[in-house]
């Protein structure tokens, strides 16, 4: 299912974009979304325990995909591991041990559909490749 936003857009505003049916999305811990803006805006779109939450998918200490890290809680702390050095960080604050921070992003559920909050189109499948001149 792709995206889209049910509200009019100026750049740069933070939108609603749908994501997909919650029957669907709940069957992984983990999955990349897709941005309109290419690899650096790129999201983790995380399910545990019930819940849902969405950070930046690429590390902020060096780009590694944060979709392919360990999730573990700790002390009632939800945390995905960078599987490539290992920085951890919060799922639901961004927060890394490490100083380091990672954009959050809100995510709600609505009629069944999960929505994340961004600033751009957001997709299960990546976006074409825009032809520039």
């Amino acid at each position: 299912m792709a995206s889209g936003n049910d509200e009019g857009n100026t750049p740069n505003d933070d939108l609603w974009r749908l994501i997909g049916p919650v029957t669907d999305l709940s069957k992984k811990q983990c999955r990349l979304i897709y941005s309109a803006l290419g690899y650096d805006s790129d999201v983790c779109l995380f399910y545990i325990n019930g819940e849902f939450f969405a950070m930046d998918a690429r590390c902020a200490h060096a780009g590694g995909p944060l979709c392919e890290g360990d999730i573990e809680e700790a002390d009632g702390v939800l945390q995905v591991f960078c599987p490539w050095h290992d920085y951890d960080f919060n799922i639901r604050t961004g927060k890394s041990q490490t100083g380091l921070q990672q954009e959050v992003y809100e995510v709600k559920v609505e009629e069944g559909s999960v929505y994340v909050k961004h600033k751009s189109p957001l997709s299960l499948k990546p976006f074409p490749p825009s032809s520039k001149s």
